[in-house]
């Protein structure tokens, strides 16, 4: 019983002594290129994710994102019609290969970022569409629709992906 003691008194030290060395392993493992580093009006990689892609013909990925009031929508309905108050993003990164992970991919420098904001009112559309693209990122393109077409009709189109 005493051997058991001292093995685990000698692992606790060893975990403490280990955790007290600094961070800058955990710092340098971060993939920079793939942050969104300019003021947009939200922040989608604060939100969780509804869905995402690849593309392999034009090497990108992409991820939807929603905010708290689209989140549980998504996940519990098949339509698309989204409460007022739900914002969907897009942001659609340059793939690459992972540097540590033979045959792995990871997201690159940011390409665009899309924003579908659903609002109300009886005096403008129901959907605001922004595209935010160009490096640095700038906003490229906002439109108000009375009903998602185009581009905002694939982002309100998408169905969640299933989560354990």
């Amino acid at each position: 019983m005493k051997t058991i003691h001292h093995v685990l008194a000698a692992a606790l030290l060893l975990m403490l002594i280990g955790c007290s060395q600094p961070n800058a392993r955990v710092i340098t493992r971060l993939n920079r290129d793939a942050e969104v580093s300019v003021e947009l009006p939200f922040n989608p990689l604060q939100w969780e994710v509804i869905a995402s892609t690849l593309n392999h013909n034009d090497h990108t990925l992409a991820t939807v994102l929603g905010n708290d009031r689209a989140i549980p929508y998504a996940r519990k309905n098949a339509s698309h019609e989204y409460p007022a108050g739900s914002v969907l993003s897009v942001i659609t990164w340059s793939q690459e290969e992972d540097p540590r992970w033979f045959g792995g991919n990871i997201p690159g420098k940011v390409r665009s970022v899309e924003f579908l904001e659903v609002q109300s009112g009886q005096d403008r559309g129901a959907y605001l569409y922004t595209l935010y693209g160009g490096s640095p990122l700038r906003k490229l393109v906002s439109t108000e629709e009375e009903s998602p077409t185009g581009r905002a009709a694939y982002i309100v189109g998408q169905r969640a992906a299933v989560m354990p």
